[in-house]
């Protein structure tokens, strides 16, 4: 005689076995990446914005039936006016997990700021701003590049500092420097880098944006500076120079996932993409704004 009980267990012979049907209700725990809004470049001789934090980690324990709440930080604004520093980008959030928005560009009398990733210098005002700030471990950013010295260098510029690198420093030979490379991670189920710094502009043009959408620094004094923004949903920092342009800092960026043995979230708001592959069941967040998910 075999007596089936419902939820899956089954009496057949004097035997026990257990037959689930359909997939568990709650997952226990989530692999995320977290990554902060990049910062805006810094004007006239001006420092490259520093990349949005970029945490990432898989085993973070949830429970079923609370909203957690999910925020994709915005990139800082680029200046607008001679010798304006960027404006700083803003936090990205997955639960308890916060990653900093990046550090703004420097500008030729000081300025720019400490983040994610630090701000690049401007024009002879020395080092780059301070990266991993609020410092995290492990380590969220890297530091902005410094200016090269006094005399016509000085007007090349430190580029921002990226996840996976500091800044570059400014050249003697008055070349900016290259914005601090990204970090990769596969979570969404593509091979993808985010968190690249931007360059720092110089007189005869800038220094390379980092790789995960960092912006190219300009030139300082003249239009067309050729100056970038970073680029969306990746938080890298934008590109200094001339302000023809605004270089914002690209937007932040929150995706979760975890096994497709367990059942879909019960509930999520901003529209997250969701998809089910390669194993995974994954939500990513792109736009700005504070959401939810509830497991």
């Amino acid at each position: 005689m075999t007596i089936t009980v419902t939820g899956g267990i089954t009496f057949s012979g004097g035997g026990l076995t257990f037959a689930p049907s359909g997939a568990p209700s709650v997952t226990p725990t989530v692999e995320y990446l977290v990554v902060g809004g990049g910062g805006g470049g810094g004007t006239w001789a001006g420092g490259g914005g520093g990349a949005g934090g970029f945490r990432t980690a898989a085993g973070f324990a949830v429970a079923s039936g609370t909203p957690i709440t999910v925020t994709v930080g915005a990139g800082g604004t680029g200046a607008t006016v001679d010798g304006g520093s960027g404006l700083s980008g803003n936090a990205s959030v997955f639960s308890t997990i916060s990653s900093a928005g990046g550090g703004g560009g420097g500008h030729y009398a000081g300025g720019g700021s400490d983040g994610g990733s630090g701000g690049g210098a401007g024009y002879g005002t020395g080092a780059g701003k301070s990266g991993n700030t609020p410092a995290t471990s492990p380590s969220q950013g890297n530091n902005g590049g410094a200016t090269s010295g006094t005399g016509p260098s000085a007007y090349a510029c430190g580029g921002g500092g990226g996840a996976g690198g500091v800044g570059g420093t400014a050249t003697a030979q008055g070349l900016g420097g290259a914005g601090g490379t990204g970090l990769s991670s596969s979570i969404s189920g593509t091979l993808t880098y985010y968190a690249g710094g931007g360059g720092g502009s110089s007189e005869t043009g800038g220094g390379t944006g980092g790789t995960g959408g960092g912006g190219n620094g300009g030139k300082v004094f003249t239009a067309p500076s050729g100056r970038q923004s970073g680029s969306p949903n990746t938080g890298g920092g934008a590109g200094g120079g001339y302000p023809d342009v605004i270089a914002n800092g690209g937007s932040g960026i929150v995706i979760v996932r975890y096994a497709d043995t367990y059942a879909a979230a019960t509930a999520t708001t901003g529209s997250p993409d969701i998809t089910t592959a390669g194993g995974y069941r994954v939500y990513k967040w792109t736009t700005v704004g504070t959401w939810s998910i509830t497991f």
